[in-house]
């Protein structure tokens, strides 16, 4: 058998390797060494000038230097020895690969040079003679001149990883969650993204078989970011782990992060808090109302759907009975017809047969997922009887309004204008006045008007739905004339294309306005989004604004611009059965639209009013108790009576059109 076959098949293996990431045994040089050239078996390494015909400083500086290089592939060690050849050259790789696994890892692999090894060289006293070796073309990216402190930094990277999934628990990475989702810790959102990561390496390490594979997989790929118990929010983690009290370990955290100076402007959730909660909740019969789930077909009755396509009919078991079979002739439109929602329902849902929706890449925030009880029979916890809740894209109960009420902002005066985006980026808010001043970071107060939010300045960075916030409490204090709403790229700190853009709602006298930008800016650029004209006798009017992206994109299964079936229409929960408390949502349910994420079970916007003075309780609970995961889910676009929008719909049935359905 040729040298050759196993000197290719092992180029070979290795570079199928060379995109996971590549690690070293603890097998050591000598062991390699001595390992490859004891197991030929008898007979097989021939003397040649006195020396056996495999024992060459040219390999043995390969097997030396690369030898014992392994990679994790779905979660087994394969090693670049892991070849099919047969012959003894067989037995030579399955004792080098069985050396290596067997010694563990030590780090990860890195070598100072692209190459390793000698392809071919001419014996020194006949060039007729010809010598092939074991040779390997390195990828760049295990290629550096400083092998040693790399080498150094990995293994830390792995042990504080490694300590982290063991020493900090799960309860409290998901209690200092809570605390940062009910705004109770001090500049809790700087550390939003930390705790997610460490939330998905705990599920991922827990139901890994092997936990050392996946330490060291998982802190090849994040680096400097494994390190979580080294940070300020791993020291609040790890105080909680061993037990310390919830108070002193946040105080201790807190000071820290303020120096001291930091005063705390509302309690922390307490056990007696939750007692009380819980204590009312058993007085009003409702234990069994908090578990949740999400929504399916069967859950809804024939009353509170306004239409349900032919298979989603048959799944309900009331086939035939929702859509009319009236024929109606109608001329054939020569452009889009614009319908109130109202005469949609009234008029035109019932002729239908069909319907499918096109989402504008400006209604993503529009995504909503259906809720219902877990256990159906139990009383209601909500304002409402059936017990059933939603949830909007980026969780929250019905708009960009209460993402700014969550981060401190005013959302009852008679202005509003709001920015929200989708990283960590800092954008800035600017609103022009009909003076030519500005209200923004470096004006907050100008004309009554008020800039009260301004997120991810100063190096911090929140990636969980920032917002900025311009209001004016009273009208009269707005002066007459034209304005310009403009969006400054202060600083771009990611560049995930998905999570580009950013858009404005503006709420004036109850009518909501939205804009979206859905493309990425350069630091400093700054987008002039809309122009309105405000006058006390004509109120609000928008003169210009900026244009929807062209591009089309993918939300929960559902891409932007491209019609997809509606499977059922239906009021929001809080209509049902005749019901009318709150604002009216109309649900469009779409075909194999599946939200990924969490969902809230219930907001404390839903809840009964006697449920009101546990609200800090509810939100963690809320935060606490997400519906398990399902694919069989009701989700879909929803839009609020209180805010204006429109949607291309696909109509047929005894006609077949194209209109647009107007909000």
């Amino acid at each position: 058998m040729e040298f050759s076959s196993i000197k290719q098949a092992v180029a070979n293996k290795f570079t199928s390797l060379e995109n996971a990431p590549l690690f070293v045994s603890n097998a050591t040089k000598d062991e390699l060494w001595d390992t490859y050239l004891n197991s030929f078996p008898e007979g097989t390494n021939p003397i040649y000038l006195e020396r056996t015909e495999h024992d060459c400083n040219c390999c043995k500086q390969y097997i030396r230097a690369v030898g014992n290089v392994l990679a994790i592939v779905d979660g087994e060690l394969v090693s670049p020895w892991d070849i099919e050849i047969g012959g003894f050259y067989q037995v030579v790789a399955d004792a080098m690969s069985a050396l290596v696994k067997s010694k563990g890892i030590d780090t990860i692999f890195l070598h100072s040079e692209r190459s390793v090894g000698t392809d071919k060289n001419l014996q020194f006293n006949d060039p007729s003679i010809e010598w092939s070796h074991f040779h390997q073309v390195l990828p760049r990216n295990v290629v550096t001149q400083d092998v040693g402190a790399r080498k150094g930094k990995a293994r830390d990277h792995y042990n504080t990883l490694s300590r982290s999934m063991t020493e900090i628990s799960r309860e409290s990475v998901q209690l200092v969650q809570e605390l940062i989702a009910q705004d109770s810790l001090y500049r809790g959102n700087e550390h939003s993204r930390t705790l997610s990561t460490l939330a998905v390496c705990q599920r991922e390490y827990d139901a890994a078989e092997n936990k050392e594979f996946y330490c060291w997989e998982t802190s090849s790929a994040l680096g400097h970011v494994s390190a979580f118990r080294g940070t300020a929010i791993g020291s609040l983690l790890c105080d909680l782990s061993d037990g310390r009290q919830l108070d002193s370990a946040v105080k201790s955290f807190e000071d820290k992060m303020s120096g001291t100076n930091y005063k705390r402007p509302k309690a922390l959730i307490t056990q007696g808090m939750i007692k009380k909660a819980e204590d009312t909740i058993v007085t009003l019969g409702c234990t069994e109302s908090l578990p949740r789930r999400l929504a399916v077909t069967e859950d809804i009755t024939i009353n509170n759907v306004l239409y349900a396509d032919r298979s989603t009919q048959k799944e309900m078991g009331v086939l035939g009975i929702l859509n009319s079979s009236a024929k109606v002739t109608l001329p054939k439109l020569d452009k889009v017809e614009e319908v109130s929602i109202e005469r949609f329902i009234n008029e035109i849902l019932p002729q239908s047969t069909s319907i499918e929706l096109a989402m504008a890449n400006n209604q993503v925030s529009n995504l909503m997922t259906l809720v219902a009880p877990l256990n159906p029979s139990a009383n209601s916890i909500l304002k409402w009887n059936n017990n059933f809740s939603w949830s909007y894209n980026g969780e929250v109960a019905d708009s960009v309004k209460e993402l700014v009420r969550v981060a401190g902002g005013k959302v009852d005066g008679d202005f509003r204008c709001s920015l929200n985006w989708f990283n960590s980026d800092d954008l800035d808010l600017h609103l022009r006045l009909p003076s030519g001043h500005t209200i923004y970071h470096g004006q907050t107060y100008c004309n009554g008007g008020h800039l009260d939010i301004d997120m991810n300045a100063g190096g911090k960075s929140s990636a969980t739905c920032p917002v900025e916030n311009i209001t004016w409490a009273n009208r009269g204090e707005m002066p007459e004339g034209n304005y310009k709403v403009i969006v400054e790229q202060y600083a771009r700190r990611n560049n995930n294309e998905k999570s580009f853009g950013f858009g404005i709602e503006i709420e004036f006298d109850g009518v909501v306005y939205n804009f979206n930008y859905n493309q990425g800016q350069t630091n400093g650029e700054r987008i002039s989004v809309v122009k309105f004209n405000y006058t006390k006798a004509n109120g609000l009017v928008i003169k210009d604004s900026i244009g929807e992206s062209t591009s089309s994109v993918d939300h929960w299964g559902v891409t932007t611009q491209q019609f997809r079936k509606v499977n059922m229409i239906m009021n929001s929960p809080n209509h049902w059965d005749g019901e009318e408390t709150g604002n009216k949502h109309w649900f469009f349910i779409l075909d194999k639209c599946i939200n990924p994420d969490p969902v809230r079970g219930f907001y404390n916007e839903f809840l009964r009013p006697d449920l009101n003075e546990h609200r800090k309780v509810f939100e963690v609970l809320g935060s606490k108790m997400k519906p398990e995961h399902s694919d069989n889910q009701l989700s879909g676009l929803g839009f609020s009576s209180t805010q204006r929008n429109e949607v291309l719909c696909k109509v047929s049935g005894a006609f077949n059109r194209i209109i647009k359905i107007k909000f």
